[in-house]
């Protein structure tokens, strides 16, 4: 029950919450009595109340208008106060004249005490002030509040504690339960954008990410990255992969959580048993569709991802840095401010933006309002969602992209988003410095083959690839012949071929394969002895093990798969010869992973469906849950799939909790906890022993170490 009740209120606002406060404030009470107290529209609180009524967290009872039960401890339990700050009234209280005249009464001292414990939840420690003194017996300010009953005893629920019962604090607001609106809604800073700047902005990061998933992807095919124990991705492999890609780690990272969030990468094992991370079979279809389909399929998985990518390099509770791809490196309320920051910046203005500078805070505060008890970390939530959906293309110069409205809608963006994309292009200008211009996105087949024979210089409208030598051989090394190269340049290219390029090719096809590597270990032949002389006498050739054998053979003590690079990286270009002196060239073949089920990206319509249907079916379940709770063993032990309803049914309750934990040398050991919250994976507790100022005694747990919980019913 209890999780229920918080699931529903989850899903309000700061104002219905506070529509909700002011009735458990009031207690049982009458939707006009009601309307008074509330510090907003009548209007606006007649329609909150229809709202509370529909999620059966108000009811009408014979008796008049009153909140569902479990509802108070909810929002105002221990030494929490709710969201006015004020307590329930009392059971019977006092006319608000009455105490209108008692506090206008009080000496400088009591009253200044007074409005510190209001403003301070409604509750003080009782201390030495005496109980149950008149008022011309009371020595301090505190026993003259308690004489006139401004402050009274907390009882079994708050021993030793005095509070501010809700009548009092009524009447020193002057009624309400706030001293500001609450039907205000924050407003998002913004600036008008132009439509060009915004659309350039974001269609072009559109298509670079798009570039970079497959620049990755394909690297990876052919060189795999080395997983982590944890399956994570190591820190040198994120540096290499940023070098690749020519960005910063943190985009880095987006590039390769978004890769793996659209089913487009997965592990497997090397050769050696270890495991790699490589593309999935997936890889292949999706480079074979459209730009715009492809960007979308990205977009998708983003949106409903609940990864940290922009935490990555950063250190967690144990001082070491969160690696891309960890499975812990994920947070629950990550769609939610997804959804929610993209959603708010729809309904801006059509062609404005967040304002520079106040943009992001006003969004921050919007998102506070409309979710209020969602977790601390929501100002860094709405923070990474505006950076990465920048990165993404789904927003320009801070202003949500046209194409981008149908994928908040659960829509396909494809459609939108092909319109604004230029057609791709079917050729490149070679120039006479040995670089081939595109001048435009080239088609998906021209692309891949131009990036075998060149190297990207630069990217932007127009992108631009360098013929070099290095670039002509691993064309070679892929198969292709010097007939091949000059009618694939002669084809691509626009403008005539300039002969450097074709002295290029043929120079490098001349000292392609003047080597010949075989398999004794290996051995090195050629028809060229001085060549061979000279890879024997080379002074970083010694590690080779080089032994001549004949005039044209060399023979090496290392294996052939370390003898061929070791060679390219002398400057040589050598071949594999087959047993049958065959030369053996072409590509090798791309590794690739089994795809794995990908989170679908839930339609808004069905996520709207399938939540109200959720909140009926908990309000049905309400009423019948109380009495199974109340009956409920509190020593109870629960484990396995268990642990985080436990614990946030402990932090609901305010209790104390045994859990058993792994620690990081791997012992088991148990220890009692008060939970404070569950975010990220992550559990924060206070020691269950531990004094209230003690700063230290705050610990965070990783949720998948806890083995068990079992509540002390403390």
């Amino acid at each position: 029950m209890r999780s229920s009740i918080a699931r529903a209120l989850d899903g309000l606002t700061r104002g219905e919450l506070s529509v909700l406060d002011a009735l458990v404030v009031a207690g049982q009470t009458t939707d006009s009595e009601l309307v008074a107290i509330v510090h907003a529209e009548p209007g606006y609180v007649a329609a909150v109340l229809d709202r509370l009524r529909g999620l059966a967290l108000a009811w009408d009872s014979p008796e008049g208008l009153r909140p569902l039960s479990g509802i108070s401890d909810a929002l105002i339990g221990g030494r929490d106060a709710g969201v006015s700050g004020l307590r329930p009234c009392s059971s019977t209280p006092r006319p608000r004249e009455e105490i209108v005249a008692a506090v206008a009464a009080l000496p400088d001292g009591a009253r200044r005490m007074l409005d510190h414990v209001v403003a301070e939840g409604g509750t003080a420690k009782s201390g030495s002030a005496r109980i149950g003194l008149s008022p011309d017996d009371a020595e301090t300010p505190a026993e003259l509040l308690i004489a006139l009953r401004l402050l009274v005893p907390g009882g079994s629920l708050l021993p030793g504690l005095l509070v501010v019962p809700g009548e009092v604090g009524l009447a020193l607001r002057g009624g309400r339960t706030t001293t500001e609106p609450v039907d205000v809604v924050p407003e998002v800073a913004s600036a008008e954008r132009p439509s060009r700047l915004t659309l350039s902005a974001a269609a072009g990061a559109a298509t670079d990410v798009v570039r970079r998933v497959e620049l990755l992807l394909e690297w990876w095919g052919h060189r795999p990255a080395a997983a982590l124990r944890t399956t994570g991705l190591g820190v040198r492999e994120l540096k290499a992969t940023a070098a690749h890609l020519q960005v910063g780690e943190s985009e880095a990272a987006l590039v390769v959580e978004v890769a793996g969030e659209a089913g487009l990468l997965g592990t497997r094992a090397d050769a050696d048993g270890n495991q790699v991370w490589v593309p999935t079979a997936e890889f292949d279809r999706w480079r074979a569709l459209p730009t715009a389909e492809r960007w979308s399929r990205l977009a998708r998985a983003w949106l409903a991802s609940p990864r940290l990518p922009s935490l990555v390099g950063e250190r967690g509770p144990d001082q070491k840095p969160w690696n891309a791809l960890t499975p812990e490196l994920s947070a629950a309320g990550m769609p939610e401010a997804k959804a929610m920051a993209l959603a708010a910046l729809a309904e801006l203005p059509e062609g404005h933006g967040l304002a520079a500078g106040t943009g992001l805070p006003s969004l921050v505060a919007r998102l506070a309002w409309e979710r209020p008890r969602r977790p601390r970390t929501r100002p860094d939530l709405v923070a990474w969602a505006v950076a990465e959906a920048a990165v993404l293309g789904i927003t320009g110069a801070e202003t949500l992209a046209p194409y981008a409205r149908p994928l908040l809608a659960g829509e396909d963006p494809a459609p939108a988003l092909a319109e604004l994309l230029p057609p791709p292009v079917d050729h490149v200008l070679v120039q006479a410095d040995l670089t081939a211009v595109a001048p435009g996105p080239l088609e998906p087949d021209l692309a891949r083959q131009l990036q075998q024979v060149a190297d990207v210089e630069s990217h932007g409208a127009a992108t631009v690839y360098r013929f070099t030598a290095d670039s002509v051989r691993r064309a070679l090394d892929a198969g292709w012949t010097a007939a091949e190269l000059h009618a694939f340049v002669l084809a691509a290219s626009r403008t005539p071929i300039p002969q450097p390029l074709s002295y290029l090719i043929d120079d490098v096809v001349r000292s392609f394969g003047r080597l010949r590597v075989g398999v004794a270990s290996s051995f090195v032949r050629s028809e060229d002895e001085a060549a061979l002389a000279a890879l024997e006498n080379h002074q970083k050739a010694a590690g080779l093990g080089l032994l001549r054998i004949a005039p044209t053979v060399l023979v090496s003590t290392v294996p052939i798969d370390v003898l061929l690079p070791r060679l390219r990286e002398l400057g040589a270009a050598p071949v594999v010869e087959g047993p049958d002196g065959v030369v053996r060239v072409g590509a090798a073949e791309a590794l690739r992973a089994r795809t794995p089920r990908t989170r679908e990206v839930a339609d808004t319509a069905r996520a709207a469906a399938r939540q109200s249907a959720q909140v009926a079916a908990a309000v049905t379940a309400l009423r019948d849950g109380d009495e199974a709770a109340r009956n409920r063993p509190a020593s109870a032990s629960v484990a396995g799939g268990g642990v985080l309803s436990a614990l946030r049914d402990a932090i609901e309750r305010r209790g104390i909790v045994l859990i058993g934990f792994t620690d990081n040398q791997g012992v088991v050991a148990e220890r009692a906890i008060r939970p404070l919250s569950v975010e990220g994976g992550q559990l924060t507790a206070r020691d269950a022993d531990a004094e209230p100022d003690d700063l230290d005694a705050e610990r965070r747990y990783a949720v998948h170490r806890i083995s068990r919980v079992v509540p002390t019913g403390t």
